[in-house]
């Protein structure tokens, strides 16, 4: 059976954990800063697990991890 290709651009927005999670950006980060909070802003700095829903999709995108 030959290799499966990778989806670069998952790849490239998506990290995996040692336990095989995977780690997301958030949303809202982009523009228009000024009018959040430095509270919100900080949060949006960090990474977010997948959703359960999305692993499927996220699995089929990367089939060897990263």
């Amino acid at each position: 059976m030959p290799k499966l290709k990778t989806r670069k651009a998952a790849a490239k927005r998506l990290k995996q954990t040692g336990t095989g999670k995977f780690i997301r950006g958030r949303a809202g980060r982009r523009h228009l800063m000024t009018g959040k909070s430095s509270k919100r802003k900080r949060r949006l700095r960090k990474g977010v697990v997948v959703g359960k829903a999305e692993i499927p999709k996220v699995k089929s995108s990367l089939p060897y991890g990263l």
